[in-house]
């Protein structure tokens, strides 16, 4: 008897929930330069090449899971990290002000870092922390 291989589950995208979506998604528009493919009340995606990045209201996605009350919960503590490569260090520099300067606030300034990247941490409008980097020549 043969045993049959169930098929792989693709990560096709990731959604960061939110109180305010708009604000989010402005931040990830200006900050980061994300092109946005789909805007709706509750709901923002953005487009791009690989895994979908989507914002979605906390309190949007309660009906979607039979009113889990998880969604109505505020959500404290840090769950997630997105990691952005850039170019070069360079890169790194300009891109972390520029974050900072549209809403994002420096939690550690881009330095180099034993595990071979130039890498600084800021965080979100909503206060999730994410990583800034660029990878070092050997």
């Amino acid at each position: 008897m043969t045993a049959t291989k169930a098929a792989i589950a693709r990560l096709e995208g990731i959604t960061v929930l939110a109180e305010d979506v708009a604000k989010l998604a402005t931040f990830y528009r200006d900050a980061l330069g994300l092109r946005v493919d789909v805007t709706e009340q509750n709901y923002v995606a953005f487009g791009g090449e690989g895994i979908r990045l989507a914002i979605f209201s906390r309190i949007g996605m309660s009906p979607n899971t039979h009113d889990h009350p998880d969604y109505r919960t505020p959500f404290t503590g840090q769950a997630f990290e997105l990691n952005f490569e850039c170019a070069s260090t360079d890169d790194v520099n300009e891109r972390f002000s520029h974050i900072v300067a549209n809403g994002g606030r420096s939690i550690a300034a881009p330095t180099k870092k034993h595990w071979g990247h130039y890498a600084g941490f800021f965080a979100d409008p909503e206060g999730n922390i994410h990583s800034l980097f660029a990878v070092l020549a050997e």
